[in-house]
Order: C-alpha cells, then structure tokens, then sequence
C-alpha cells in the first residue's frame, strides 16, 4: 500500500487528547497526517513527518476528522416545499406530515429511491461527511420498508429499521394491529438488512409501552436500540432509551432533570438536530444544560424531505453554537466523535494511529470557522477510507 502525507497544517483535530494540546479536541498545530491504505498510520508535527510516497502541502489550513452524521432519513421520494412554506407561514409542525412522503416513497421505483440517496449522499460528501446513518420509515408496509432497507444496504453499514416512524395510513383505525405488524412480520423481512432499530416515541406516533414492545422486539432479533426522544414535548423516550441502553436518543428537545440525570447516568448518547428546530421554528434543544451535566452530546443533520431538509453538517455546527449553547470545540467534537459514540464506533470520528483515514481539509485555519463563518463552503478536500474523493 502507499503512503500519502499530508504536511503543513495550521491545526490538526485529533480529537485525541494524548495526541495534541490534552484537550478534548486533541488539537495539534503545524501538524501532519500520514494515510496508508484507508487507516492514519501517523500524526505529529509536520517537521518530524516520515517519508512518504507522496505529500499533500495543506498550505496553513485546519485539518478534522470527516463529519458522522448518525441520524438521516435518505430513503425517500417527492419533497413538502409547500408545506415548509405553510409552516413558515405559521402552521406548527406535527407528526402526521410524515404520511405525505409515505405516498411518494410508495409510488417510487427502486431506482429513483437509490438515485435520491446518491445524490445527497453526494451533497454530504461535499460538506464534509464520510460516514452516516440512515433509516427506513416512509414505506410502512412490509414490502416498502424492506426494499427501503435494501437500498440503503447498497449505500452504509448503519442502516435502521424504522417501520414505527408513525402509525401507517392502512392501520389508522388499528395501531395496536400495526404495532403487531411492526413486531412480526415487517421486523422479519427487516431485520437481516439492518444494524439498528429506532422508534418515534412522541405523541401522535407510539407511546411509551407501544416503543418499548418494538425496540425489545428488534433486540430480539439482534438489532441495536436507539430512540427518537422528546422532540415535540416531555415524554417517556429518553428515559426508556437509558433504561435499554440505546446508543442515542435523538431530538432531546424536551427535557425534564431526571432525563438529562438518565442521560448523564447512563451510555445512551443524546443526539442533537439543530436542523429540525431550524425548519419548525421549533425551541432550541439546551445543550449546555446536557453537556454540564456530564452527558456524551452528538450533532447531526436528521437530514429529511419534512422537518429538516440539510445534508450539512457545518450548517448543523454553526446553530449549535449559535442557538444552542455550544462552544465551537464542543460542536466540532459532536458532530465527529461524539456522532461516532452514537454509532458505537471507535475506528471513526478521529484523527489517529489506526483510525480510518476519513479526513478533511478546510479552507480556513481553524476549525472554528465553520461557525465563525456560517454559510461559507469551507471544506476544501476530503479523504473518505483514504481516498481522496473531492
């Protein structure tokens, strides 16, 4: 395999504490990266780089760990433009939306729904995104979310299962006879296609014991937990995540002391979407309150055709230190390692020895302008499994 550097960078984000400065972000600066094959196999000082068979001259700018965004909703078709634009007008969002994108997704070939994840997948990799999550939930029959799954099999390792996104259309007047179908049959045909299970624990869509029937049914079958948790009001989601050990709940909008106690006490990571709040003119998520807690924060993007249609994460970056409490060091680290924890990996998320080499190259000195500079195209390259990509 071959060796490429990558020397003269301003500031390297580790995200490593015993590589750098001993702070969370592991900073490092006038640094270089060495890649072999997909992994880092060096970080230091640009002076004491090894030889290599070939060397990128970052030319004084930031390099950090490639974007985790854990939390998406790529398998769809069609868009809500007009009900974005109802909202923005002064109609509240609420669950039930999600049944319009239901429709299209059903109508949708195969081939429209995998070009549609190409294509902002593509939008991702080109804000910085080497790895992300992604979810079924806008099919709701057996068939739908299986294939959905399929698809997005073709695309990422971290595929969910999220046949209780909301109740389906066909069993309106049933959802006790859905959640059946949730737990049996659909949960047969998903599951070999997926990594996780995830539920909308939120009024309007399953209430506490409806979530925990499904999540302890897909950890029968060998899925992995996680939660959308208390985005529209105060509920049980977050506290039943901790209790099954789910690796996140998402949202964490409505917050009690106990949930963020729940949080801070246990492994479960609390996943931030900055974006839906953004598109709802929803209230903020309280990072601080979480993080002082003592509780593992990610950001992502909750990338979705209804209550957050971005695929960046800079943008996601940018409003949490804006709107949501957060210092640019804590939203950097939250949107790569902390999105990683979400996912429960380690190989990912960071700059170091061993890691997968998913790196990328800002056009700016620090990292702190993506939050400085909101809006701007920043990312200048990117390295996805030592790839060189953009």
């Amino acid at each position: 395999m071959t060796t490429t550097a990558i020397t003269n960078i301003a500031s390297l984000v580790t995200n490593d504490p015993s590589l750098g400065d001993n702070s969370p972000l592991g900073l490092i600066t006038d640094a270089a990266v060495v890649i072999e094959g997909d992994r880092v196999v060096w970080t230091g000082e640009s002076s004491k780089a090894p030889a290599t068979d070939s060397a990128v001259d970052a030319s004084g700018r930031a390099v950090i760990p490639g974007f985790v965004d854990s939390h998406s909703h790529l398998i769809f078709a069609g868009d809500r433009t007009q009900e974005f634009n109802a909202r923005m007008s002064g109609r509240p969002y609420t669950a039930g939306g999600i049944r319009t994108t239901v429709a299209a997704t059903r109508a949708a070939t195969d081939d429209e729904l995998s070009a549609n994840v190409v294509r902002y997948l593509t939008e991702a990799l080109r804000q910085g995104t080497t790895t992300f999550e992604t979810k079924s939930g806008y099919g709701l029959t057996v068939e739908d979310e299986a294939r959905a799954l399929r698809i997005a099999a073709r695309h990422t390792d971290e595929v969910t299962y999220l046949g209780a996104h909301v109740v389906s259309p066909d069993y309106a007047d049933d959802p006790a006879g859905y959640v059946d179908l949730v737990t049996g049959p659909m949960l047969d045909a998903c599951a070999p296609y997926a990594r996780w299970v995830d539920v909308f624990c939120e009024k309007g869509a399953f209430d506490g014991d409806q979530a925990r029937a499904i999540l302890t049914a897909g950890m029968a079958k060998g899925l992995h937990p996680r939660v959308h948790a208390n985005q529209l009001s105060n509920g049980p989601g977050v506290q039943l995540a901790v209790e099954l050990d789910a690796a996140s709940a998402d949202h964490c909008t409505h917050l009690t002391d106990a949930d963020v106690d729940a949080l801070a006490q246990g492994n479960t990571v609390a996943t931030l979407l900055p974006g839906a709040e953004f598109s709802t003119r929803a209230d903020w998520p309280d990072a601080r309150r979480i993080l002082d807690a003592g509780a593992t924060v990610a950001l992502s993007t909750d990338c979705n055709p209804g209550s957050s249609f971005t695929s960046s994460m800079p943008f996601c970056i940018a409003l949490a230190v804006r709107d949501m409490g957060m210092t640019p060091d804590e939203a950097l680290w939250s949107a790569t390692a902390g999105g990683a924890a979400a996912l429960r990996r380690t190989d990912i998320g960071r700059i170091a020895p061993g890691a997968r080499a998913d790196l990328v190259l800002l056009d700016a000195p620090s990292h702190v302008h993506l939050a400085y500079r909101p809006g701007v195209p920043l990312v200048q390259a990117v390295w996805q499994r030592g790839e060189r990509t953009l």
